[in-house]
């Protein structure tokens, strides 16, 4: 059993989602997910405005009310933020090189940093020692997420979310055995919500 989670790391509604997966993936202990990066904002150095500041801390007061997490709104007021994703997926994708099977701990560390512990993703040194703090090297994670492999990979992770037609984050894709993928979650869902349309998707294949 195979599925695919398209999904960005720095994405609130891909942290909330997050105890509504492991919830689902509990009960299908052998499946195999594979984690593509679907980059949520392009690299950029410009510091985000204050607009989008309001925008995305109102966001995370609304994914609060609807979820089971919380999130660590001292952020705002501790970092500057920038609207940059693409350096907290290729860190997704640096680990799950070195170290198969890691992309979920990356993720997961990454979010604890940022939603938790109001640390930035988007700088380099935050994401190595959430790399640090699930045990590799840092100077073989730094050399990874720099690679052009990893770059290369994050492309292929970009088109592979274009191919899927996703336009949100989170979308989780149940891949039948004829290898066509069916969605599960385009968005936030709670874990029965996923368990209903897994059981009617494989009783209509």
């Amino acid at each position: 059993m195979r599925f695919l989670y398209v999904m960005d790391p720095m994405c609130g509604w891909c942290y909330a989602f997050q105890p509504e997966l492991e919830g689902f993936l509990a009960q299908h202990p052998s499946a195999e997910v594979d984690w593509i990066m679907g980059g949520l904002a392009p690299d950029t150095s410009a510091p985000m405005d204050d607009a989008l500041r309001q925008t995305i801390a109102s966001y995370w007061h609304k994914i609060e009310a609807v979820s089971q997490v919380t999130f660590n709104h001292d952020f705002w007021e501790r970092n500057t933020p920038y609207r940059s994703t693409y350096a907290a997926c290729r860190a997704v994708i640096a680990a799950e090189r070195l170290r198969t099977v890691s992309a979920a701990s990356m993720v997961k560390s990454i979010q604890s940093a940022y939603y938790q512990h109001a640390k930035n993703p988007s700088l380099e040194d935050t994401l190595v020692a959430c790399a640090s703090d699930i045990g590799f090297d840092v100077a073989q994670f730094l050399g990874a997420l720099r690679s052009d492999d990893t770059e290369q990979l994050f492309q292929q992770h970009l088109a592979e979310t274009r191919r899927l037609q996703v336009t949100g984050f989170p979308a989780l894709f149940f891949v039948d055995n004829r290898a066509q993928a069916f969605a599960l979650a385009v968005g936030f869902c709670k874990t029965s919500e996923l368990d209903s349309r897994f059981n009617r998707g494989r009783e209509n294949a």
